[in-house]
């Protein structure tokens, strides 16, 4: 009895292991099933998404074939999602709005009513879903503006965006990026004539940008006429931003949220226009175009201003200046002279523990009796409007020196000019 009892006992013990084993089996069945469905459904998904992004493009041609035109441009019809405008937290659109073409108003097919051509073909279209202007054939064109001669003021921004195609986008291409578009901003004031391209630009323009030419990612520029640059960004497929803000001499350029060009000193620009230099069929547009008066204060003018004062007085020990200014014969201080005077304020800020003997210098004209006294009160004019911009009068010693250590000839009016001036000597 006791024999069958442990036999059944074990049968019953190995039944329900077999059981749990088989349960088990069941389980790993089932979540292999289900991860070779999951599996499955991700490449679909995954080859969907390829389909989208690398399936179907338009070719370079240079047919003026209208229906295949309007063919190249139906199988590129995919939606793409909108661009963000420059984030950087130096750009800032002017105020100002001077023209703007968001292109939703237009009739696809026709030319495009608030631009100007100088040659090429340029008309609206869709693409993804939305109306765009597609330039072609070595198109040349610009904002159309009624008013005559410059319409850039000193201060402007530009915005456009632009549909970006990978050069591996279009089969048995010749290695030259799709995103082919040069924005130039020309410097005189007749806009009859396009202001050229390549080295016929020369003196005609302030700025050029080429952005996408012969590369996916490589990019360049030319200022002031013929001072190359050239970048590296890489485009995202689809509609990509471009930015530009111009400040009375400072450019920058923005392509999407990234500062890619940072040029301290350019020429002041007077109208602008575009231009694509190949003829491209349904490969280049461009929408949102914005030009606006106003922009970013210069980052740099204090800097700049600063870094005259630390270098003179790190190679001299001094800085000297002939533009604090004041009535004749007097010791007022002419207004104009107040931006001189913050220079030096900004350097004791950075440097309080610095010491200044602040000497006032004249000319030889009228005798060391009127002269001397002048230029000591000259002198302390200065160092109290120094004292008006927060600095401390302790580090300042205002003294006189007349007409007694001349630093040219004051036989001329150069001279004596120059013998006019105020030194601030590091103690």
């Amino acid at each position: 009895m006791l024999l069958m009892v442990v036999a059944f006992a074990a049968t019953a013990d190995a039944q329900g292991f077999l059981n749990r084993l088989k349960d088990r089996a069941v389980n790993a069945a089932e979540s292999a099933v289900t991860m070779q469905a999951e599996r499955k459904v991700s490449d679909e998904v995954n080859n969907a998404v390829d389909d989208v992004l690398d399936g179907k493009k338009s070719k370079k041609s240079k047919s003026n074939d209208a229906a295949d035109d309007e063919e190249a441009v139906a199988e590129d019809e995919v939606g793409e999602a909108a661009p963000s405008t420059a984030t950087s937290s130096d750009f800032k659109r002017g105020d100002v709005i001077l023209f703007q073409d968001d292109v939703t108003a237009e009739t696809v097919g026709e030319f495009p009513s608030k631009w100007d051509l100088f040659q090429g073909t340029v008309e609206v279209k869709t693409l993804g879903g939305v109306k765009a202007i597609n330039l072609t054939d070595n198109a040349q064109v610009q904002p159309l503006i009624k008013e005559q001669g410059a319409y850039l003021p000193e201060e402007f921004t530009i915005e456009y965006d632009f549909y970006y195609w990978p050069t591996s986008s279009v089969p048995g291409n010749d290695g030259i990026g799709l995103n082919d578009m040069k924005l130039i901003l020309a410097v005189t004031k007749d806009r009859s004539e396009f202001p050229g391209e390549g080295h016929d630009e020369g003196d005609l323009t302030a700025f050029v940008l080429r952005h996408g030419v012969s590369s996916d990612e490589g990019h360049s520029y030319a200022f002031n006429g013929n001072h190359p640059g050239s970048f590296e960004y890489k485009f995202k497929k689809g509609w990509n931003h471009v930015a530009l803000s111009f400040n009375k001499r400072a450019l920058k350029v923005y392509f999407n949220d990234k500062r890619v060009v940072n040029l301290p000193r350019v020429n002041q620009p007077t109208w602008l226009c575009f231009q694509v230099p190949f003829e491209y069929i349904n490969l280049t547009f461009i929408r949102n175009v914005v030009i606006a008066k106003g922009a970013v204060a210069l980052y740099d003018r204090n800097a700049q201003d600063l870094s005259a004062v630390e270098k003179a007085i790190a190679e001299t020990g001094k800085f000297v200046t002939n533009n604090i200014l004041f009535e004749t014969g007097k010791a007022t201080l002419k207004p104009e002279s107040m931006a001189e005077i913050q220079k030096v304020a900004d350097y004791m800020k950075k440097n309080p523990g610095a010491r200044f003997e602040v000497q006032g210098h004249t000319d030889n004209q009228g005798s060391d009796a009127v002269n001397d006294p002048l230029s000591q009160q000259r002198a302390e004019a200065v160092v109290k409007a120094l004292e008006g911009l927060g600095c401390d009068p302790f580090n300042l010693r205002p003294v006189g020196k007349g007409s007694h250590e001349p630093v040219a000839d004051n036989s001329t009016d150069a001279g004596r000019a120059k013998n006019r001036r105020v030194e601030f000597i590091k103690k």
